[in-house]
């Protein structure tokens, strides 16, 4: 058998020798940042529960109607703005038009009743003095003329009032906000404390309804993450009503700038309500193939694709991390290998 030349032999394994350690160094330059490799250790990472919060107006007020009468005209509809004091609509009676009129006139008959009286007056002072009459006498013409003066007063107190009274038939806004609902229409017959509006305002917040079991990981303060058409917002939890009804704790969350166009949207609320301990890794060193995720780590033998099992992500300092349910443990070296899926 041929064996061949020993020189020849120790060359060759020296060739693959190189060729090996050019491997490896290609191999890392496909790792960036693999002089930085991180150690994975659990990372205590937030629970999060999700439910619906309801948008709700800071003040709720009913315009009511002060007097009853009939609706004659309506100014504003449903998702106006109002100033606090505009008028929103103006109820009339008629029957106070008319107690005006009888009042009118009673004082004009008293007026022609005090004429006479205090022209009586006048003779009865004047044959006092000529010892004609007796002052008794003089003293019941004054007497009916200060009854007469005390009865013009009276109606004109009582005219009054219901001047007043058909001033009140004006509904105002009892505070500026947004008009949320109007019962009534133009020409309904209305009652005394009847709701002719509702305002809200005082500006918006978010009222949630959470399991009972979660009740003790909700605390004023908390940060709150809400979901709508801009994206993720934050809010702070506010307030925890100590009312526990139909197995749910209500609470109220404070957000920045919350619009007041549509009070009772739903809006998805993610709240904090415990911690737990789980691996995580940043998403840009996923990569994935053929349908599987991948994470580069440096193993025995140098760096190497690990399939993992992803699970949702976190945001830890401004930077996406992916949680690890499953391919790595507690200890392994991760490689940043945002390269490595592209092919």
């Amino acid at each position: 058998m041929y064996k061949g030349n020993p020189e020849t032999s120790r060359m060759t394994r020296a060739s693959s020798l190189i060729l090996a350690a050019l491997a490896a160094l290609v191999s890392l330059a496909a790792w960036p940042g693999a002089a930085e490799p991180i150690t994975l250790a659990p990372v205590a990472v937030t629970e999060w529960k999700a439910v619906y919060g309801t948008v709700e107006a800071r003040d709720r007020s009913p315009a009511r109607a002060r007097i009853g009468g009939v609706l004659d005209e309506l100014a504003v509809a449903e998702g106006d703005e109002v100033a606090a004091g505009e008028m929103l609509a103006r109820i009339v009676d008629d029957k106070l038009a008319d107690q005006l009129a009888a009042l009118a006139a009673q004082k004009k008959a008293l007026a022609a009743q005090l004429a006479n009286a205090g022209a009586d007056l006048q003779r009865g002072e004047d044959l006092l003095k000529n010892g004609v009459t007796t002052q008794l006498q003089v003293d019941a013409l004054r007497t009916q003329v200060d009854v007469l003066k005390g009865q013009i007063a009276a109606l004109e107190a009582e005219a009054e009032v219901i001047t007043q009274q058909a001033k009140e038939g004006v509904v105002l806004a009892p505070v500026a906000g947004r008009v949320l609902d109007v019962p009534l229409t133009k020409g309904a017959v209305v009652m005394p404390g009847e709701v002719v509006a509702v305002v809200g305002g005082g500006g918006t917040y978010l009222r949630i309804a959470v399991p009972e079991r979660h009740a003790a990981a909700l605390t004023a303060g908390n940060r709150i993450e809400v979901s709508g058409v801009e994206g993720i917002r934050e809010g702070t939890l506010v307030r925890v009503y100590p009312l526990i009804e139909g197995g749910r704790v209500v609470a109220d969350v404070e957000i920045a700038g919350l619009p007041d166009t549509f009070v009772g949207a739903r809006m998805l609320v993610r709240l904090p309500v415990g911690e737990r301990a789980a691996l995580l890794v940043p998403k840009a060193d996923v990569v994935t193939r053929a349908g599987l995720d991948f994470v580069g780590v440096q193993g025995a033998e140098g760096p190497a694709l690990r399939s993992i099992v992803p699970g949702a992500v976190q945001v830890v300092d401004g930077v996406e991390m992916v949680e690890v349910i499953s391919g790595l443990t507690a200890g392994d070296l991760v490689l940043p290998a945002a390269e490595v899926g592209h092919e």
